[in-house]
């Protein structure tokens, strides 16, 4: 058991980190027994405990007292080794000088940002960061694009866990992986152009023509794309005026075909937008016109029963909602009327987005929200691969994307081609395997067509999952199974002196794979470079039963 002392601004936060690494915890009680008392902030810890973990980005009273040496010179680069990882810091850090270990260490100068040392049957351990702090910039703020390849709150966790595990420690925690799988894989669609028969001579038509052709000729010569998909691009312009005469298909129409066809078994959801010819709002006024669609759901109501009626979900792809709740209903509305079933989750056109987004969306109607991500990058903007609780929401789920098609091969932002595109992907994919979690992948409803045709890397990217074991879910199911997780509580267990048991309400989704529990074996030591030899079993969480009891757990 883990007894947290935290300030009271910070009890929000620390509860949510807790549902991220799910383990018993719970906030320090005089009465309590604990192996592991983490402090954050400057506190003397009154309980002794085998590991003692202080947390804090300034010099405490207990550093004062303990005569700790601490550097007046700034850190280089506010970038911390722990092992072979490399994760950014961004609230206050400081170093250290002595210490019997060091754990953590600035990644330029060397310096000591974590370290250890043991007096009698106790450790002590202190980092020079202030964790809370660090968990409520990832869920609000976010990481900058530049770092946003890094999973940094889940590496949070990693280190947490190693420093418990390696002193001796037995460690159980529900992981973020389902049952029979090693990840989630969440496909899903944003539909912005599904007709380009209802755009004449606009900003996306004039797109789409120089984009087919003389940007296919410069993506040709560059080595981006084949003779072959060039020769499409050039045909599907050449055509434009008999799609809109209506002699020949409208190929940007067919988007929900394509997508089965490729997706088979698996489902996916797919946002659409509510009302045509609207821009809404950004955050310095109206937005640009030509954020406007050509289409209202209404228009392909039709592809929405379809898509319904095969398994698929349809939220919406909200205009106004992330910012205005009465808008945000209209819109959910909307999208009902049009697809005959209410939506259950938003993504907002252009991710646009503030810290009170998930309270406003939440009040709209919605239950899960997946708008936190990047337009300029593919990552982790709240630093994880877990569906999460935003600190402004009482209910509502967030479930973030990590990969979007535009993202990757736009010429304004990362410009991969899909050969420069595998490595990346690749290392997302590693991090699921490794974290858990979710892959949420956001290839736009167009994307499949003249002129983009990026259906091969769609393909790979597919594949690659499936032979990784995922469990492809759409977006409602992805965050029903994390709330299946959350559900999932810890409790001392009367019948056995120092066991817990985990209860699982009743009514839980037999359809939703299981829930692990993991029991992580002690390491010998607390390691100097980071991350002990991995050592853990997995056994199945019964949902047939009101609680699994977990003997010596504590």
């Amino acid at each position: 058991m883990i007894g947290v002392i935290a300030n009271a601004e910070d009890h929000g936060v620390v509860r949510e980190f807790f549902e991220l690494f799910k383990t018993p915890w719970e906030f320090l009680r005089e009465d309590g027994i604990y192996d592991v008392v983490l402090c954050a902030g400057d506190f003397q810890p009154s309980k002794t405990a085998k590991l003692i973990i202080v947390y804090a980005g300034r010099k405490t009273k207990h550093d004062v007292q303990a005569q700790t040496a601490i550097p007046d010179r700034r850190l280089a680069s506010r970038r911390l080794v722990y092992g072979v990882d490399n994760f950014p810091i961004y609230g206050s850090v400081i170093s250290f000088a002595g210490g019997q270990g060091c754990l953590l260490k600035d990644n330029d100068s060397g310096q000591c940002v974590g370290y250890f040392q043991e007096t009698g049957n106790t450790a002590y351990v202190r980092i020079g960061y202030d964790l809370f702090h660090e968990i409520r910039t990832l869920l609000t703020v976010g990481q900058p694009s530049a770092n946003a390849i890094v999973p940094t709150l889940d590496l949070h966790i990693a280190v947490l866990r190693d420093l418990i595990i390696s002193r001796g420690i037995s460690l159980v925690e529900i992981p973020p992986v389902p049952e029979g799988y090693n990840f989630i894989a969440c496909l899903t669609h944003d539909v912005d152009h599904p007709s380009i028969r209802q755009h004449k001579l606009d900003h996306t038509m004039l797109g789409f023509i120089y984009r087919a052709t003389l940007g296919s000729l410069r993506n040709l010569i560059a080595g981006q794309i084949t003779i072959r998909q060039f020769l499409r691009n050039w045909v599907a312009a050449l055509k434009l005026p008999l799609v809109h005469l209506g002699f020949a298909k409208d190929f940007w129409r067919e988007f929900a075909e394509r997508y089965q066809n490729i997706e088979q078994e698996f489902r996916s959801t797919f946002f659409v937008l509510p009302f045509k010819n609207r821009p809404g709002v950004s955050a310095n006024g109206p937005a640009p016109a030509y954020r406007a669609s050509g289409y209202a759901a209404r228009d392909i109501a039709d592809v929405l029963a379809r898509l319904i009626a095969s398994g698929n979900e349809v939220g919406l792809h909200g205009i106004d909602a992330w910012a205005d709740i009465s808008k945000g209903r209209e819109e959910l509305r909307e999208i009902a009327t049009s697809a005959g079933a209410a939506p259950s989750g938003v993504r907002m056109h252009w991710l646009y987005y503030n810290q009170d987004t998930p309270a406003k969306l939440e009040k709209a109607g919605a239950a899960y929200d997946s708008t936190f991500g990047y337009n300029d990058a593919i990552g982790y903007r709240a630093g994880t691969t877990q569906v999460y609780k935003p600190l402004a929401a009482h209910q509502l789920l967030e479930l973030p994307l990590h990969v979007m098609d535009t993202a990757l091969f736009y010429p304004s932002r990362m410009e991969l081609s899909p050969r420069e595109a595998e490595p990346i992907l690749e290392k997302i994919q590693n991090n699921a395997a490794r974290f858990g979690g979710v892959v949420t992948v956001n290839w736009h409803d167009r994307s499949l067509a003249p002129e983009r045709l990026w259906d091969e890397p769609y393909r790979s990217l597919l594949a690659s999952m499936k032979r990784r074991g995922a469990w492809f879910a759409t977006a409602g199911e992805a965050v029903a199974w994390f709330r299946k997780r959350r559900s999932a509580a810890f409790e001392t267990d009367p019948a056995i002196p120092g066991a817990s048991r985990v209860a699982l309400p009743a009514g839980e989704s037999a359809s939703l794979p299981g829930l692990r529990l993991r029991t992580h074996r002690p390491a010998p030591k607390l390691p100097a470079q980071g991350h002990p030899s991995a050592a853990f079993s997995d056994e199945q969480v019964a949902s047939s039963f009101p609680a699994c009891s977990l003997s010596g757990a504590n």
